[in-house]
């Protein structure tokens, strides 16, 4: 039996050692943790290290200083070397030549990615990989330390705007402490998967690296600093935002001024950020300065096809790579599109586009930007295959569950409602194909993507595999970035097939029925996990005079703002739906009654505050009344809450309106 693999991991922020050392335990390593080079020096002269992972920044010394201090006596001990700035060729060459260097990873990365990059320096000695614990184990361990991590994310903004504060009034050693807070915010929230936190902060480091470096002014780090104080509040609190955050922020580039006004009206209409540059230099600026979730483009910008110039010039930043585009012009020629496309176009418009058009724009490259974690059921009766599709697909973005019996596989269907079912096609008992068939039999599973995995490439069974209602298949061996395409692939489109089908176009939430679908998986999971759940209905108050007072424009205005709100101002686990007419519906996982109605009186109170237009300029505010009902107290079937949540909602209207009533 071969011996426990050790690791040796040198960090000094806390909160990525916590994250990084409960992950690779969990997978099957001893790991000795470091906060700077005298622990390390100590673990190495007491311990047999088989890797080591070093932050390329660390108290007293850079990380590269201490890998060439270490190389003195363990010149073949594997390295990895972590840094959000390697990138240049010199750096690159000393680290991997001079200081052989194994592999270098670009924070920040996600504990599944580094587990990848350790197995694969190990690879050439190890002869067996370490057993992990059950992956949905791991991924509740992480998903604890990550909601954790999030709600002192406003606390690490307040330490991080104190420490620029201080750089301001003082030297070089106050600029460095604000720099090194920076930089491990940029890092460790990137890890937890607070990629706008890690971006900001990614920008707030920039520009205080320029201002040491060159001498800049501070204007451009207090705005990178209000994107970190934005970013980080939509994690204060589990079902916290900032008091001002948007549905998603986007650059439109365009060099018409009334258009770039006209699209800004759009944007404020429908609690969308939106920035304007009239030129490439512009754009520029506003990227450097801000988290994007997208960029709306003029095809012909200062030159015909100049917009694709400055798509290429803004996905050449750092951070921007996979920024999400669209493309807008008045001819929508062929070429025009084929460019866009090349280009990594979301979507191409016509200009003028409308409302409509800017909103499901903005709500595309938001998605892309800001991917919900998807779920992917693997079925496969061989546990080492399951391991390997885990390992390919896990990421911040996608949970794998895996199922080894394929006798269960409709109750883990119910169970755990994936976006995407991967399965082998030879098993014991019931195959593939049989399986297939009995899915698209089931109609709540009729469009769930399924993608067959088989050593079988024989025409015939192709057509059988098509005809049983497969999407796809994978022939075995399956290359790695193949599989992670297709699944990818067919996970976006069945999400923009969801959309499609289940959203409410005006409010943006979920219509009735896919809203209950998804409540009835929240209660189940719920009395699984013992937890409560609070359902609240709300009701606009006085919405028929709403609209016959100010119009019905302004009557969709108001259902908007308040869909709008509550999309952008909940947890994604929380189940947001249009009921009905002015009324909606939500489910907090795991709140009790008070609690609802403190999240429920800061959305109450946010709306309340909000002017609203009327169709003639009139100027007006409005409220709204809500009951909640929550489980075990008020009933464990979905329609005992309801029953109970409408019986509260009306005492609210009876009692005067523009109250939560909980009991």
């Amino acid at each position: 039996m071969m011996r426990t693999r050790t690791l040796l991991f040198l960090e000094d922020d806390e909160d990525l050692q916590s994250l990084v050392t409960t992950y690779l335990r969990d997978s099957g390593y001893q790991v000795q943790s470091a906060r700077d080079a005298e622990e390390a020096r100590a673990i190495l002269a007491r311990t047999q290290v088989d890797a080591a992972i070093v932050d390329g920044q660390l108290p007293g010394m850079t990380g590269a200083g201490y890998i060439e201090e270490v190389r003195q006596t363990r010149p073949d001990l594997p390295i990895l070397f972590a840094s959000a700035f390697w990138r240049d060729l010199k750096s690159h060459e000393l680290l991997t030549k001079q200081l052989r260097v194994a592999r270098i990873l670009h924070k920040p990365y996600t504990p599944q990615e580094l587990l990848v990059w350790v197995e694969q320096v190990l690879s050439p000695k190890a002869k067996k990989t370490p057993e992990p614990v059950e992956a949905d184990d791991i991924a509740a361990a992480i998903a604890a330390l990550s909601a954790e991590y999030g709600t002192r994310l406003p606390e690490k903004y307040q330490e991080l705007a104190a420490a620029v504060q201080q750089a301001q009034r003082g030297g070089r050693e106050e600029l460095e402490e604000a720099l090194k807070l920076a930089h491990k915010l940029h890092g460790t929230a990137g890890s937890y998967g607070f990629v706008q936190v890690s971006a900001a902060a990614g920008q707030v480091e920039k520009r205080l690296r320029q201002r040491r470096d060159e001498g800049g002014g501070w204007d451009g780090v207090s705005l990178a600093l209000q994107d970190v104080q934005v970013a980080s509040a939509v994690h204060a609190h589990p079902n916290e935002t900032a008091p001002h955050t948007a549905l998603g922020t986007v650059l439109v580039v365009d060099d018409d001024p009334s258009w770039l006004a006209a699209v800004e009206r759009m944007g404020h209409e429908r609690l969308v950020r939106v920035l304007t540059a009239r030129t490439a230099e512009e754009a520029a600026a506003v990227a450097n300065q801000h988290w994007l979730d997208g960029v709306l483009l003029h095809v012909h910008l200062g030159k015909p096809q100049g917009g694709f110039e400055v798509a290429a010039q803004l996905r050449g930043m750092s951070g921007a790579e996979a920024l999400p585009l669209t493309f807008f012009s008045a001819d929508g020629a062929l070429e025009h599109r084929v460019s866009a496309a090349h280009a990594g176009a979301s979507l191409y418009l016509s200009r003028p586009f409308t409302a409509l058009d800017f909103m499901g724009a903005v709500e595309r490259m938001v998605a892309a930007r800001r991917p919900e974690r998807a779920r992917v059921l693997a079925l496969d009766d061989d546990p080492l295959a399951l391991r390997a599709l885990t390992r390919t697909l896990a990421s911040e973005h996608i949970e794998v569950l895996s199922l080894s019996d394929p006798y269960r596989l409709l109750e883990a269907l119910t169970e755990h409602r994936p976006d995407l079912l991967l399965m082998d096609v030879e098993m014991p008992g019931l195959s593939g194909l049989d399986l297939c068939r009995i899915v698209r039999s089931t109609p709540a599973w009729q469009e769930l993507p399924i993608l067959l995995n088989t050593g079988l490439i024989q025409d015939e069974f192709r057509i059988a595999a098509f005809r049983a209602g497969a999407d796809d298949y994978l022939s075995k061996p399956v290359l790695r970035e193949e599989l992670l395409a297709r699944v990818q692939a067919r996970l976006e489109r069945g999400r923009l097939a969801r959309e499609r089908a289940e959203r409410d176009a005006l409010t943006g939430l979920m219509l009735r029925r896919p809203f209950l679908e998804h409540v009835h998986a929240r209660l189940a999971e719920a009395q699984r996990w013992r937890r409560s759940l609070a359902l609240c209905l709300l009701d606009v108050d006085h919405f028929k005079k709403i609209n016959d007072t100010y119009g019905h424009l302004a009557g969709d205005r108001v259902l908007m703002t308040l869909g709008r709100l509550l999309l952008t101002r909940f947890r994604k686990e929380d189940v947001r739906g249009r009921w009905g007419g002015e009324e909606f519906m939500l489910a907090l996982m795991g709140e009790s009654a008070q609690h609802a109605r403190e999240i429920l009186a800061r959305t109450a109170a946010e709306l309340a505050q909000h002017t609203f237009e009327g169709d003639k300029g009139e100027r007006f505010q409005v409220t709204f009344s809500a009951g909640v009902a929550v489980t075990p107290n008020d009933g464990l079937q979905l329609d005992e809450l309801v029953r109970r949540a409408d019986e509260r909602l009306y005492r609210a209207k009876t009692r005067g309106r523009n109250r939560i009533e909980i009991d």
